[in-house]
């Protein structure tokens, strides 16, 4: 179990030589051509995840909470047979995946995104990994009513998962952190979650703010869920209601992001500080990109996940 204390911020440090200097070299032209970037970060992290130990008592794949086929969830549980918490139960992070709300899934290849979730599982907390419809048969709000769902089913079985119900944590990335805001902070998403039902938000990466820029490489992904009136925009995106929710926070950004979600995620930041006059937690990952922000998990690089342990461990019981 990594002691958070203990971690330091090395980035690609568990990778060989070659691959780190490719991933450092990549960064600064990450925009030029994010899905072949994409590939390139995925191939690296691929082998050394795939070897990595994981700690947990199993995976069950493939839960429905839903209908439609891409409503599922995998479940991670830890090996270990008891939590931190009362009576044995366990925290439990529940991880929404991203891809441009077009495209993705919860394992792209059987081993990356599951590898954040055998992280967690790896220190002791009960993760699930969320699988959500896509925007051809689900546009906006789809997504997140899809993820609001997913939180209320692991509500439902959180007993018979040893899982401690006012310990349940959400995280997502890109287009999932997107959908994990909306389900806390957009008025057309009221009483989907009810406020306890959530202990803390982790946004990783997250696109919180619509624009069809044609600067942004996901423009036409963002018109595909968002939909074509761009004055429906502002209001169909969390950053615009950053005050509406008072959920423990944290944002974490990589330095070299999916162009204009490090300036959205530091928007974010200080909206809710101004709301709250706390600030949430922030964390930017020097050298890492918008990939490797969640490809790294469980790898031997740890500054993240244990900065998100440091999160979850400052909420109060």
């Amino acid at each position: 179990m990594v002691n958070a204390a203990d971690s330091t911020q090395e980035p690609f440090g568990s990778l060989p030589d070659a691959q780190r200097r490719l991933l450092l070299e990549l960064g600064p032209r990450w925009n030029d051509d994010i899905v072949g970037h994409r590939k390139i970060v995925i191939d690296c992290y691929t082998p050394i995840v795939a070897a990595a130990p994981r700690h947990e008592a199993g995976v069950q794949r493939d839960l429905a909470y839903g209908a439609n086929p891409r409503q599922t969830l995998d479940l991670f549980e830890p090996a270990a047979p008891a939590g931190s918490g009362a009576n044995g139960l366990r925290d439990a992070v529940l991880f929404v995946h991203g891809g441009a709300f077009v495209r993705g899934s919860k394992s792209v290849n059987g081993e990356i995104y599951d590898n954040v979730c055998h992280w967690f599982a790896n220190q002791g907390v009960v993760a699930v990994n969320i699988e959500y419809r896509l925007a051809d048969e689900a546009p906006y709000p789809g997504g997140a009513e899809d993820v609001a769902d997913a939180i209320a089913y692991v509500r439902r079985r959180a007993a018979e998962w040893r899982i401690d119900p006012s310990r349940v944590f959400l995280v997502g990335h890109s287009a999932g952190g997107a959908h994990a805001a909306a389900c806390l902070f957009d008025p057309a998403l009221t009483g989907r979650v009810a406020p306890d039902d959530v202990a803390g938000l982790v946004l990783i990466s997250a696109r919180l703010f619509a624009d069809v820029d044609p600067r942004n490489p996901n423009a036409k992904p963002v018109r595909a869920y968002f939909g074509d009136d761009e004055a429906l925009y502002a209001p169909r995106s969390p950053l615009t209601h950053a005050a509406r929710s008072d959920v423990p926070l944290m944002i974490a950004v990589a330095e070299f992001e999916n162009r204009f979600l490090d300036s959205y995620g530091a928007r974010f930041f200080v909206d809710v500080l101004r709301h709250r006059g706390v600030p949430p937690r922030f964390v930017q990952m020097r050298g890492h990109n918008h990939t490797s922000i969640v490809a790294h998990f469980n790898s031997g690089e740890t500054y993240l996940g244990s900065e998100i342990l440091r999160f979850m461990a400052s909420v109060a019981r």
